[in-house]
């Protein structure tokens, strides 16, 4: 069972690290463009995914857990069930 408790920890902590990771390059990018002028856009493009994929999936776990001990609101269980 500990075992089970530290690997969902670690699946839980790299989606969010790279999450965190994509928010940095995105700061960094704005802040080169408020020095220099010049806006990177594949640089934040990246970042921007990355903080994305880290953000969807700590939010779809965290909903997906809250949906299995039905703490979803009624409104919004009723309109995943007609789906």
């Amino acid at each position: 069972m500990l075992y089970q408790r530290l690997l969902a920890i670690v699946v839980l902590c790299i989606p969010g690290a790279l999450g965190v990771y994509g928010w940095t390059i995105m700061r960094d990018v704005f802040f080169n463009y408020f020095a220099s002028g010049r806006f990177a856009w594949l640089p934040f493009m990246g970042g921007l995914a990355l903080f994305l994929f880290g953000l969807c999936f700590l939010a779809g776990f965290i909903f997906y857990r809250d949906l299995k001990r039905n703490q979803i609101q009624p409104k919004l269980r009723k309109w995943l069930e007609r789906k």
